[in-house]
């Protein structure tokens, strides 16, 4: 009956160290688990914050290229009117050398 017991104890014991090893290694996962949430949280906080600014960026772009556009069609307008002036220019000249002056 002792050694019944005794075996019967020391089975037990063997299993608690089983299940405490079990439980060691669901803790350690848990901790794994935990920290590469934290990770990622921070990973998604971070690119969600340079999405943002990416957005701003291609945003002042669009602004820019639009007014560039404006620019480069003032100064269009602006050549066709120098040139038109210097045709005039040119023609007034003209009328004045034919004229003798």
């Amino acid at each position: 009956m002792t050694e019944d017991l005794s075996a019967l104890i020391k089975h037990y014991k063997k299993e608690i160290w089983e299940w405490q090893q079990k439980e060691s290694e669901w803790i350690k996962t848990q901790n794994q688990l935990d920290g590469n949430k934290r990770i990622i949280e921070e990973l998604s906080t971070k690119i969600i914050e340079m999405n943002d600014r990416l957005k701003s960026a291609l945003d002042i772009n669009d602004e820019h290229q639009r007014y560039n556009g404006d620019l480069q069609v003032r100064l269009s307008e602006a050549l066709e009117d120098n040139k038109r002036l210097s045709k005039q220019i040119e023609d007034y000249r003209e009328m004045l050398r034919k004229a003798g002056l």
